[in-house]
């Protein structure tokens, strides 16, 4: 139960807090509306805190967080990778995991990568980095939004390209063919889970006296997601752009798990992996 002590006062926790508001930036896939739901519909314990929201696509926040844009946001590992001295990262929010990485996909498996023109979903991606460490000698790339690859793969404007989100379950609809599993290549290499993406806190004073009260209500926010996965199904379908409710079920499953509520030792260690791959084999 949320108490108040005096105008602006809220108990967490067994601490009193002022109200404050935080200016928090994620994407429209159905994993984020989906752990951020409760959270913004004060579903959950927000501890005296208030969201202003900004919806993006990732490669966009990756770019915003170069400027400090958001006090929160949703980035890409290889992103916060190279923002660390910007944004810390938060503990819960995050999209790990097994059997979920990008694909390489193309209109024919025949194909030459290292001489293709490959579409990759933004240049500070963990999708693009995974495509350097697997393809280092693949120069003839071309930055686009992540849902103008398959599109632009079809019409004959690319070669190849690299899909995520929901573009792993619909990419046959576009006529095209796995050429390889990037996040599957990851787990053979590594056996660790792949870190996609992240929640990380902005590292002025002022955001970080927060970190703790936010790191705890997403975490809140995503538990009460699982127990009750239908509540924000109206939320998430208005930004899903057009995906059917088995999409979005299969969007959910792969993105949000037990490394979303903690990254923990294994999610950490994971994260360590992905930043000494990509300084010995990239930089």
């Amino acid at each position: 139960m949320v108490r108040k002590r005096g105008p602006g006062f809220r108990r967490y926790g067994g601490q009193i807090y002022p109200d404050k508001d935080i200016h928090v930036a994620f994407s429209s896939c159905p994993n984020d509306t989906f752990m951020f739901h409760a959270m913004l519909n004060n579903l959950v314990n927000t501890a005296g805190l208030s969201f202003t929201v900004c919806i993006d696509d990732v490669e966009s926040l990756n770019r915003q967080a170069k400027k400090e844009t958001h006090q929160v946001t949703k980035l890409s590992f290889a992103a916060w990778l190279r923002l660390k001295d910007k944004y810390d990262l938060l503990d819960s929010g995050a999209a790990l995991g097994f059997g979920c990485g990008p694909l390489l996909v193309a209109g024919s498996k025949n194909l030459p990568v290292e001489e293709a023109l490959v579409a990759v979903p933004g240049i500070d991606t963990t999708a693009n980095m995974l495509f350097d460490l697997r393809y280092p000698g693949a120069k003839n790339k071309k930055a686009v939004r992540f849902d103008e690859i398959l599109p632009g793969i079809r019409d004959g404007k690319f070669d190849a390209g690299v899909i995520i989100h929901e573009g792993r379950f619909v990419f046959q609809d576009y006529g095209c063919v796995q050429i390889i599993d990037l996040g599957r290549w990851w787990e053979e290499e590594t056996g660790l889970p792949i870190p996609l993406g992240c929640i990380a806190i902005r590292r002025d004073m002022e955001t970080m006296a927060h970190k703790n009260r936010i790191e705890s209500i997403i975490r809140d926010s995503v538990k009460y997601a699982f127990e009750n996965p239908l509540a924000s199904r109206g939320y998430v379908r208005s930004l899903a752009r057009e995906m059917d409710d088995d999409v979005i079920d299969e969007h959910i499953r792969l993105y949000v798990n037990e490394f979303t509520l903690r990254l923990g030792e294994k999610g950490r260690e994971a994260v360590q992996k992905l930043e000494e791959m990509s300084r010995c084999r990239i930089l």
